[in-house]
């Protein structure tokens, strides 16, 4: 499912270095990782069980580290998202590789290779892949995303969060309770982002990052997505203020139907409607009216076509909590949708031809979804 992940298949591994032989410690690392897993398997946010939120601390070899990573990879069918705080290294090819507490400036081989973390990610069959990255030169991982981790996600694609940008350094300053940027992010999940819709989507939180830590003079981060990847949510926004009862309009809480064109478009929205809610599919089957299956209801939400009866689509839209007069709204939408007639299929271009457009498909609803949103917080 696009959106916020199922927790009972998505894995997070926490990595934390703060005591290094040879290097400057970081005393803040131990900081961030129970705050950020907290944070995760918190009710706002992913809602993980704390076993599949695995915190590896002071790592003394790669093995070490590679190791739960290559599991919750396995486990893993939804996300994975694998987080490295401490220090980051270049080697004598000026390649990124990460810092455990015996490492040395120059020495790949006394760190972890980025590539070797990439291999131990790729190496299980999520569907999506977030890599967060609070070291410096954690930028030099933007250029071994592709043909890889990205490339290869299956679904929603993957993202990667680097603190810093190839050649800068990431900031644990003295004094502070976290780094520099996992204290930023923390501070998003945990208070939200003003002016922003009902849920934090990962280029929200990243926008957000750059706002806030440029407005201090620190290193601003940088990004890597693939397939739309920064769709994915990280949880409600706690900083969202409903509109004021009585203001007109549709609800912000709700996808607007009136912008659905097509039969993905339609499916699309049903989609949002379900990420608006909060509810997994097990618990909108439960409270339909008569019941449905959590089957049932995936298959009415990553179906390739309109919904051929009413009847499944209303019971869904009560069971997510949507007003009568809201659910009367989607229904003249799909009366109207229905009259559309099905696209041809068209010729494939031939050789020295424009390409043809990409075709309207659930994810068109979710793009302009969030644009909207995102357009509304900026104004």
């Amino acid at each position: 499912m696009r959106g916020l992940p199922e927790a009972v298949s998505t894995r997070a591994v926490l990595v934390g270095v703060s005591e290094y032989d040879a290097l400057e410690p970081l005393p803040a690392v131990l900081n961030n990782l129970p705050a950020l897993a907290g944070a995760l398997t918190g009710e706002q946010s992913w809602g993980l069980a704390p076993e599949h939120c695995t915190v590896v601390a002071e790592p003394s070899s790669p093995r070490a580290l590679l190791d739960p990573v290559a599991q919750a990879a396995r486990d893993a069918r939804d996300t994975l998202l694998v987080y490295f705080a401490g220090h980051g290294l270049t080697d004598d090819r000026g390649e990124l590789f990460l810092g455990l507490p015996h490492s040395r400036h120059g020495l790949g081989y006394t760190g972890v290779p980025y590539s070797m973390l990439r291999g131990a990610i790729m190496a299980g069959r999520a569907q999506r892949h977030v890599i967060v990255l609070d070291c410096c030169f954690s930028g030099k991982a933007l250029g071994l995303m592709g043909g890889s981790v990205a490339d290869q996600a299956e679904i929603d694609g993957s993202y990667l969060l680097a603190a810093a940008p190839e050649t800068g350094l990431a900031l644990a300053p003295p004094g502070e309770r976290y780094t520099a940027f996992t204290g930023e992010l923390l501070e998003v999940l945990e208070r939200g982002i003003d002016g922003c819709g009902p849920w934090l989507d990962l280029e929200s939180v990243y926008r957000q990052l750059r706002l806030v830590l440029g407005a201090k003079g620190r290193p601003l981060p940088q990004k890597r997505d693939r397939n739309a990847a920064g769709r994915l949510l990280l949880g409600r926004n706690l900083g969202y203020r409903p509109r004021a009862a009585g203001a007109g309009g549709p609800a912000e809480h709700w996808p607007d139907p009136d912008s659905v064109e097509s039969a993905g478009d339609f499916v699309g929205a049903l989609g949002e409607v379900r990420v608006a809610s909060g509810l997994t599919m097990r618990a909108i089957g439960d409270r339909a009216q008569p019941a449905m299956s959590a089957s049932a209801v995936s298959a009415l939400l990553n179906r390739d076509t309109l919904p051929r009866t009413w009847t499944s689509t209303g019971t869904f839209l009560h069971a997510c909590g949507l007003p009568a007069d809201e659910v009367e709204r989607w229904r003249l939408v799909w009366e109207r949708v229905k009259e559309v007639p099905a696209a041809r299929p068209t010729a494939p271009t031939g050789l020295g031809r424009e390409p043809l457009p990409a075709p309207v498909t659930s994810r068109g609803w979710r793009a302009r979804f969030t644009r909207r949103r995102n357009e509304a917080g900026e104004r």
